[in-house]
């Protein structure tokens, strides 16, 4: 019987390990800036994202900004001052729905903002511009809409399924709806760099309950890049603990219906597909005694194997 000279069997392993990490190299960063629901305004969604080599942040909703880097920046995760971080490392905003508890972060800063763009779908946008950005309640710092625009931000109104270069980063982004509290609209964000993806969902409602095939449709345009392992990484909501009823919902999940889904976008996938597949939970609601309900009961739930991750302002994640 041959054996391998111990030359080969080491360039093998380090073949091997070459290979592993190529594998294993981080695509995207996100920053938590807030990652509750409810009630606490210093810590409402809010996630900066990039490639994982820039500070080419996008940021995915805006319910809580400046404290949120104050966070970031105490944890060091960043090393420049707060008005830095938001006036050049955010190129812009991506926000899902109007809602204050995603946006009021954004109006609030706008005046200590730089000049970026601001992007949303048409329904959100006209909210936006006729609710908030209005020259009534706040300044209008947009480019239209009422009163008199000071030019600030672009409002740029995004097209249900159409990919959208983000100004000032090297990524794109394609809007797919999503049901909250029918017939309000919110988002979902797929980012794309290079041949790598992030998925972020605003606020959203299970099909079943919300009377709605978005969320079926959504993971059916994602599950090629499951199966192919190009989608790094999915943030998506979890408001209630299973105890609370379908009517009470208001457009938002539970561990059963999560689960629920994702097994769904496991069936289009494909079996074992999402084992170690990394899920992003956000928008956990007070009181505490709910989010450590959820926490174990998705614990139990979790019968796919998923790598869940619960947030922590202003900690970064690696996808």
């Amino acid at each position: 019987m041959r054996f391998l000279h111990p030359l080969y069997i080491f360039l093998i392993l380090i073949s091997t390990s070459a290979f592993s990490q190529k594998e294993q190299k981080p695509s995207f960063q996100i920053v938590p800036l807030g990652v509750k629901g409810g009630i606490d305004e210093k810590n409402l969604s809010a996630y900066l994202l990039a490639p994982a080599s820039t500070n080419d942040f996008i940021c995915l909703d805006a319910g809580t900004i400046n404290a949120g880097i104050e966070k970031a920046i105490e944890k060091k995760t960043f090393k420049i001052s707060t008005s830095e971080v938001l006036r050049k490392y955010i190129k812009g905003y991506l926000i899902s729905h109007a809602h204050l508890d995603h946006v009021s972060g954004l109006i609030i800063n706008s005046p200590a903002d730089s000049s970026k763009t601001v992007y949303a779908t048409k329904k959100c946008m006209e909210m936006m511009e006729n609710h908030y950005f209005n020259d009534q309640t706040w300044a209008n710092f947009g480019d239209e809409g009422p009163g008199f625009p000071l030019k600030k931000y672009h409002f740029q109104t995004l097209s249900i399924g159409e990919e959208t270069p983000l100004t000032n980063t090297s990524m794109t982004v394609k809007t797919f709806p999503l049901s909250h509290v029918n017939p309000f609209e919110s988002t979902a964000f797929l980012i794309k760099n290079e041949d790598h993806y992030a998925l972020y969902l605003g606020d959203t409602g299970p099909d079943a309950v919300e009377k709605s095939n978005n969320l079926h449709d959504l993971w059916t345009a994602i599950a090629p890049l499951v199966k192919n392992k190009q989608l790094k990484g999915i943030l998506i909501e979890v408001s209630f603990p299973n105890e609370q009823p379908d009517q009470f919902l208001f457009g938002h999940l539970t561990p059963n219906h999560l689960m629920k889904e994702l097994h769904l976008l496991e069936e289009l996938s494909g079996k074992g597909t999402l084992k170690g597949f990394k899920i992003i939970i956000t928008h956990l609601k007070p009181p505490t005694k709910n989010i450590t309900k959820i926490k174990e009961q998705l614990k139990i739930q979790n019968d796919l194997g998923l790598q869940l991750i619960y947030p922590e302002q202003g900690k970064k994640i690696i996808l």
